[in-house]
């Protein structure tokens, strides 16, 4: 089926609108009616080359809210009408010892993409920029009423993306949290670990955002910039999230954690980062990566937010300003994630 969408032709080039070819809906696929996708990093890293090569024309979007029109005949998890949500998986193999545990983001035999990727029937994969999508019943998640669609869209990146380090790390009463940097994923970050019941700090490069952290549940704010914070923060954490994917010096940030304290990456720098090996031994730290959630925990997560009233803080935008809008993703200049109107796309 012929679905309209926004796509960029080739590496760093302006988004055309196009039309993109979907498989028709299977007998245990939904159709739905795309209304609100976010832009996350991820989309730029990807559509700029910068992550490797892409696959062109590229329609990007992981973070994908929309109401379903249409169910295949074996559908039994989902009704026309249902409020879902597309993270950045769309298939996996489902028999992996990972994929059997709700680790689909883990798939021993590689898991299929939301975009840039071919799935199972042979067609590449499109994202959310664009006005519909077909998927298999089992990586559409279910929205609460509770979330407004346009501010929940960026959950099913941004949030599980932090939500699954904090849960699998334990944030928790009485743990020293750290979130670094206070992007669309940093944002998230706070609120989560704050309603976690966690100690909640921000550590950023200046204070321009300090009034935003501490209404999102920090109760601590530090700014590298200034002399000695790395200093004062020796031994002060048992966790620590960083996302920003830019690299770090990691002797200073690995002498915050405590005691068997944890360091996570979740952003994802282009260039490595040096990790001296003295820096891990002293506390028995540890240095960690992580990537989305499963299926299963993704839903968690959705619950989760809609329970504590958690959602993105978010900028909408038309189809027609995302070239704008990736620009200034990378200067930063967004409060805090720039969300789609794919009604738009028409």
């Amino acid at each position: 089926m012929d679905v309209l969408a926004y796509a960029s032709p080739a590496a760093k080039a302006p988004f055309e609108r196009t039309t993109v070819q979907r498989r028709d809906v299977g007998p245990r696929d939904v159709l739905l009616d795309i209304k609100a996708a976010g832009i996350c990093h991820s989309d730029i890293h990807t559509g700029r080359d910068e992550w490797g090569p892409a696959t062109y024309p590229l329609v990007p979007g992981h973070e994908i809210a929309g109401i379903i029109t249409e169910v295949g005949s074996e559908v039994t998890r989902h009704r026309v009408g249902d409020r879902v949500g597309i993270g950045c998986l769309v298939d996996s193999c489902r028999t992996c010892e990972h994929c059997e545990r709700g680790l689909e983001q883990y798939c021993l035999n590689g898991a299929v993409g939301t975009y840039n990727s071919t799935g199972k029937d042979g067609l590449p994969t499109y994202g959310g920029y664009s006005a519909q999508l077909v998927v298999d019943q089992d990586f559409a998640l279910t929205i609460p009423d509770a979330l407004e669609l346009d501010a929940a869209a960026p959950l099913l990146c941004a949030g599980i993306t932090v939500y699954s380090p904090l849960n699998h790390w334990q944030a928790s009463p009485g743990k020293q949290v750290a979130i670094v940097g206070m992007g669309g994923l940093g944002h998230m970050g706070v609120q989560i670990a704050r309603a976690m019941g966690a100690e909640v700090s921000v550590i950023s490069q200046t204070r321009s955002k300090e009034e935003d952290g501490r209404r999102f549940g920090a109760e601590h704010y530090y700014a590298t910039s200034e002399d000695g914070t790395y200093k004062r923060l020796r031994n002060r954490f048992d966790l620590i999230i960083n996302t920003v994917s830019a690299t770090l010096p990691m002797r200073s940030y690995l002498s915050m954690l405590r005691l068997d304290g944890t360091m996570v990456n979740v952003g994802a720098p282009s260039e490595p980062m040096e990790v001296p090996a003295f820096s891990l031994m002293g506390n028995r730290r540890s240095w960690a990566g992580s990537s989305i959630g499963g299926i299963p925990e993704t839903q968690e997560m959705l619950d989760f937010c809609a329970l504590h009233g958690i959602a993105a803080v978010i900028e909408k935008i038309g189809p027609d300003q995302i070239d704008e809008a990736w620009d200034r993703v990378v200067a930063s200049d967004v409060r805090y994630r720039f969300v789609i109107d794919t009604t738009q796309i028409t």
